[in-house]
């Protein structure tokens, strides 16, 4: 859902659940959640973001000028880098003495891809057996404009930035690929199945259109 204020759109996800109360949450990323109980209204979350609208404003600014920050930080001491979504220290992830910035860079994205390789086929293995499907070949590749896809011999790729996504947006990702071995049209039988083991999804979706472009260094 979206909302326009002084120029500006306002995108959020709602979750609805057993709950008394409704809020509205802002993670690191300036993703915004409104968790609502299961019989509010869409005009009640329309009021509720729209009382809130400063705040909202002022808290994705902070976010905002914060990620600026770590990004002229790069390569230094103290940058930080996405890991599984969260903000890791560079020396966290890889070994950063007596480097340079090229060398650096080419092994944390060793680092990634090897990162991701493992995750995606520890999740695979779990969602295999759900879907009792199974891939012919695993292959972890860098692309711009895919998070990971399917071919017709059963190939599965995986773009080595999912690494840099919180677990459960790889875990959208790993399904639905393998959800194309039963199904390789994005037709109602295919999202049946992906909302059938990942109901939410569609929240997956939208944390990767709205955060891929800063899962890269």
């Amino acid at each position: 859902m979206k909302v326009e204020f002084e120029s500006k759109t306002i995108n959020f996800n709602v979750q609805y659940g057993n709950r008394e109360k409704l809020s509205i949450h802002i993670d690191s990323f300036g993703f915004i959640t409104v968790k609502a109980p299961k019989s509010t209204s869409k005009e009640a979350i329309m009021s509720a973001i729209e009382s809130n609208v400063t705040w909202i404003l002022e808290k994705i600014h902070e976010i905002e000028v914060a990620r600026e920050i770590t990004k002229v930080r790069g390569f230094h001491v103290e940058g930080k880098f996405l890991h599984l979504g969260k903000e890791c220290f560079l020396h966290e992830l890889i070994d950063t003495s007596e480097f340079d910035e090229a060398t650096l860079k080419k092994n944390l994205k060793r680092f990634y891809i090897n990162s991701c390789k493992k995750t995606v086929g520890e999740r695979i293995k779990i969602y295999q057996q759900q879907l009792k499907v199974k891939p012919k070949v695993i292959e972890i590749v860098e692309s711009k404009t895919k998070w990971g896809s399917c071919s017709s011999d059963r190939k599965l790729t995986f773009n080595y930035r999912l690494a840099m996504a919180p677990i459960e947006v790889i875990d959208y990702v790993v399904i639905h690929e393998l959800c194309h071995l039963l199904h390789m049209n994005h037709d109602r039988s295919f999202w049946r199945r992906v909302g059938s083991i990942m109901p939410d999804y569609k929240e997956k979706e939208a944390y990767l259109a709205r955060h891929g472009h800063s899962m890269s260094f």
